[in-house]
């Protein structure tokens, strides 16, 4: 058993000072602008013929906001790798593709190939990392436990409660169901993870008969464990500062998948085109090494990340304080925002606000857009209310920022607001900067 004298579970503000040492390289940017053409792509084959109806909600997830979570994002791009992998089999090629019947689709065939390959290869990546980062938090949870029967207990609890999983899981691939359908019970599977570790921290639930053996585990173990996963406690820090990327990619294989779909069932009456096909392998090409690039990064970045901290650190972040502070009033039915003009890519964007005390002031909306040089907006932190909140990202484009602070709900009460907002441009790290903390 280690010993955690004199620590406490890692903090967001030590998230933040250890993940300024870890810069993620800009996504390429070709991301962007293929994304962008193959959205273009799909439109060309929707203006042939109109879409069906499971065509019309893969354009609508398509041009969606993805969802604001890195492990959600995981799993929604392994969801579409599958999917993708499914469309590649050659019993759901067009008729005239499979007869591979003239020079141009024997071409065509061999290219696929190539291309089921490569997501084959970046799905087994995304896998690996999935099952490694799991394994690792729950055996670094484990070096803290008396290493006697109730480390035995509850690893027996984790091995049954994953053998029922897969079973569910067996089970809907057996009834025929969606593949789709197979990663919402993955992912609902895994928010249950998320629950049954926070009520080891607690002792509740499956773990309330063990609440009596709990005796002699360290609380700072059982105060980890409780908080890792809130919405707003230390691993948001991961979200903000690597999660911008991770959902370019996510929005990337969404069109590559809406391509292949739109254009499978039009290949009949139009074949592919050299620019299409052009496109579409190099949209492919791109995703799969930068996808593969960000979990290495990723990797890399949480095998070295601490659980545990000592108080003397977690202190001394935490009083480190800025005397450049706003106070404003938002009043009810109105916003307050700031826009930063960002001029350099890797910039980083940090914010810290809190409402003052008070029953009028329960909380205000806050989210952050983004508008590139043509006017074109994005959403980069999806509205939510919050009573205080701090956090930052790293840029992947230049423009203009918007943080918004929205009290545009309330219909009778001003907020009380006190804010900090910052721009921090780029500063080259050394090449040796991601083996760990100093």
């Amino acid at each position: 058993m280690a010993s955690t004298v004199g620590l406490v579970p890692i903090t967001r503000t030590f998230l933040a000072s250890y993940y300024d040492k870890l810069p993620f390289t800009p996504l390429s940017d070709d991301v962007s602008r293929l994304s962008s053409e193959m959205r273009s792509c799909a439109s060309d084959f929707l203006s042939q013929s109109p879409p069906t109806p499971g065509e019309t909600l893969l354009v609508q997830e398509a041009n969606s906001a993805p969802p604001h979570k890195i492990d959600e994002n995981m799993w929604k791009n392994r969801e579409q790798m599958e999917e993708i992998l499914y469309l590649l089999e050659n019993f759901n090629w067009p008729t005239m593709l499979q007869q591979q019947s003239t020079p141009e689709t024997c071409e065509l065939a061999a290219m696929l190939g190539q291309v089921k390959d490569k997501f084959q290869k970046t799905l087994k990546a995304l896998e690996d990392f999935q099952a490694k980062n799991s394994d690792r938090v729950f055996n670094t949870v484990m070096t803290y436990l008396p290493q006697d029967f109730r480390g035995t207990l509850i690893r027996q609890q984790r091995e049954r409660s994953e053998r029922n999983k897969q079973a569910e899981v067996d089970a809907l691939i057996n009834s025929g169901r969606s593949i789709r359908e197979r990663y919402a019970m993955l992912w609902k599977q895994q928010m249950d993870r998320r629950r049954q570790l926070a009520q080891l921290g607690s002792a509740t639930g499956v773990y309330k008969t063990l609440v009596k053996y709990l005796v002699g585990v360290p609380q700072v173990l059982l105060d980890f464990v409780r908080q890792i996963n809130d919405d707003d406690g230390p691993m948001d820090e991961q979200r903000q500062r690597y999660g911008p990327p991770l959902y370019s990619l996510t929005t990337m294989i969404l069109f590559i998948r809406l391509f292949l779909a739109l254009s499978w069932r039009r290949f009949e009456a139009n074949k592919l085109t050299n620019h299409h096909i052009a496109i579409f392998e190099l949209a492919v090409d791109v995703y799969t090494s930068e996808f593969e690039r960000f979990i290495i990064f990723l990797s890399e970045v949480f095998v070295n990340s601490p659980f545990f901290i000592s108080a003397e650190v977690a202190g001394a972040l935490d009083e480190r304080t800025n005397d450049d502070s706003k106070e404003i009033t938002v009043p009810a039915g109105k916003t307050h925002e700031v826009s930063l003009m960002v001029e350099s890519i890797n910039s980083y964007i940090a914010w810290d606000f809190s409402l003052a005390q008070g029953k009028m002031n329960m909380d205000i909306g806050f989210r952050i857009e983004y508008t590139n040089p043509s006017g074109e907006k994005m959403l980069i932190l999806p509205y939510r209310r919050y009573e205080s909140d701090q956090g930052n990202f790293c840029t992947i484009l230049s423009g203009n920022y918007k943080l918004i602070w929205d009290n545009s709900y309330s219909a009778f009460f001003k907020k009380s607001l006190r804010y900090k907002v910052d721009c921090i441009p780029p500063v080259a790290e050394p090449q040796n900067s991601i083996t760990g903390v100093e």
